[in-house]
C-alpha cells in the first residue's frame, strides 16, 4: 500500500500547491503565494476545465506533492491524445521519498486510462536533477523547446 494519497486538489488545497510552486529559486522569482486571489482564480478556471486534472499527494492529512495533468487532442499523429504533466512538486521533507516517482507514475498511468498515445512534460534546462529524473522513468528529451512571454 502506498505512503500517499493522490486525490484531485481542492480550492483549499491552493496555498499548499502555491507553497510548493514557490519553494525553489525559480519558483521564488515567479510565484507569489500572498496573492491569494489570482491562484483562487487560475484554480476555478483549471477545476472548471474536464481537461485538466490537478492532484495532489497526501500523507497523513498533509498535502506532499502535486502535478497538472493536462489532456489535448489533436489532429497530428493520426489524431493523437496526448497529455502534459506540469508542476510537479514535492515538499521539501518529501524529497528523495519516491513521491515524485510515485506522482509521475501516476500520470501516465492516468494518461494511459484517458487514452493518450504520447506524454509530454517539459523542465526548465537549469533543473539538472529534474532532467536526471525524467529521464530515469523513461522520458526522452527528444526536442527544444521555446516559450515567448506574452506579459507587457
Amino acid at each position: 500500500m502506498s505512503e500517499w494519497t493522490i486525490r484531485p486538489a481542492t480550492r483549499e488545497d491552493v496555498p499548499a500547491v502555491v507553497a510548493m510552486l514557490a519553494d525553489d529559486p525559480l519558483g521564488a522569482a515567479r510565484e507569489d503565494p500572498a496573492d491569494t486571489a489570482t491562484y483562487d482564480a487560475a484554480y476555478d478556471r483549471v477545476a472548471a476545465d474536464p481537461a485538466q486534472h490537478l492532484v495532489v499527494a497526501e500523507r497523513d492529512g498533509t498535502v506532499v506533492g502535486t502535478l497538472q495533468l493536462s489532456v489535448i487532442p489533436g489532429l497530428s499523429r493520426r489524431g493523437a491524445t496526448r497529455t502534459i504533466i506540469e508542476g510537479v512538486r514535492v515538499a521539501r521533507d518529501e524529497r528523495g521519498s519516491g513521491l515524485g516517482t510515485e506522482l509521475v507514475t501516476w500520470a501516465v498511468e492516468e494518461s494511459r486510462r484517458l487514452g493518450a498515445t504520447l506524454v509530454q512534460l517539459t523542465s526548465d534546462a537549469s533543473r539538472t536533477d529534474a532532467r536526471r529524473f525524467y529521464e530515469r522513468l523513461g522520458f526522452v528529451a527528444s526536442h527544444v523547446g521555446f516559450k515567448l512571454p506574452l506579459d507587457d
